[in-house]
């Protein structure tokens, strides 16, 4: 028996999710922990982790570390994404997470994000032929499968607290910046040369800001359960009109919408766009929302391993 703990430390929130896994593979999650950190936050230019958010990350991390510290047979598996990841002081950073929390860190590249939201979406959801999207806080992982295999994966450097930031996004939203962002996300996607491999192709999107688009439909619909979104579709036009929505007001109108985390409400126009023009520039008539990305990936690598381990122990 293992108690495997994952955590992801991403630009905007930290997760961890711990599975109980049997000595046959099979497999329980035991417990899911989110908090929000904005690592990211104010990095600039420079791409500098900030005082304030380092803090803020710590403190998570002391608080998973409560939950985790209290098992047996633990087994940590921890990565960082986008905000370590660009940060030109992740030695400094990844050593104050060592000496406080005595976890080691693992930065992951952007194209091994990507695969594990591939394997995370593959063995939960139908993704036989479809383009996968994550849209983190600084990145947004891309995904082309093709006749159930990945064809092209790629990491870009564009997110919700990104773009938010840098056409100031967050509160009263001018149009022209809206405009100048869409220009800014095309422009990405035109020089993906691969991308266009995708017509016709459903989307498949993970992420915070794509799971809140699934929310607010959800409660707009009525429907009982708002966090149920896995397998959960929409249609292009259903989504579009959200979009619309949400761009026509300004912070505290977006706090009230069920649906949307008020610790979302500033950046969920900037993390909703990479997917709005994804559909449109791929002519893609619907989305499918998955709740299994990069942690589960992980997961499902982990339950790979365990059971070749078997096989070579019976043979």
């Amino acid at each position: 028996m293992e108690n495997l703990a994952v955590i992801d430390l991403g630009s905007n929130s930290v997760r961890m999710t711990i599975s109980r896994i049997s000595d046959d593979g099979t497999y329980e999650t035991v417990a899911q922990e989110k908090e929000y950190v904005r690592l990211s936050e104010n990095m600039g230019v420079e791409k500098i982790l900030q005082p304030e958010a380092i803090e803020r990350t710590i403190s998570a991390l002391k608080n998973f570390k409560t939950i985790y510290s209290k098992l047996d047979h633990l087994n940590i598996v921890a990565v960082a994404t986008a905000a370590v990841r660009q940060a030109t002081n992740q030695k400094q950073f990844l050593k104050r997470v060592k000496n406080d929390i005595g976890i080691n860190l693992n930065v992951i590249s952007g194209t091994r994000e990507a695969y594990y939201d591939y394997v995370g979406v593959s063995e939960t959801l139908p993704a036989t032929n479809a383009v996968i999207i994550d849209t983190g806080g600084a990145s947004a992982e891309i995904v082309l499968v093709q006749n159930g295999k990945v064809s092209n994966l790629i990491s870009i450097p564009i997110g919700s607290v990104t773009l938010s930031s840098k056409f100031d996004l967050a509160d009263d939203i001018a149009a022209t910046e809206v405009f100048k962002a869409m220009i800014f996300v095309n422009k990405i996607f035109q020089s993906v040369w691969w991308l266009r491999n995708g017509l016709n192709l459903p989307i498949i999107g993970l992420g915070g800001s794509n799971r809140t688009l699934a929310k607010i439909n959800r409660r707009f619909n009525n429907l009982l359960d708002t966090n149920d979104i896995h397998g959960y579709q929409l249609r292009d036009d259903a989504i579009n009109e959200t979009f619309e929505r949400i761009i026509g007001m300004n912070l505290d109108e977006r706090k009230k919408v069920p649906g949307i985390n008020k610790e979302r409400a500033d950046i969920i126009v900037g993390g909703l766009i990479p997917v709005i023009l994804l559909m449109n520039y791929l002519d893609s008539d619907r989305i499918m929302f998955s709740t299994s990305g990069l942690r589960e990936g992980i997961l499902f690598e982990r339950l790979h391993d365990i059971i070749q381990e078997n096989i070579k122990t019976k043979e």
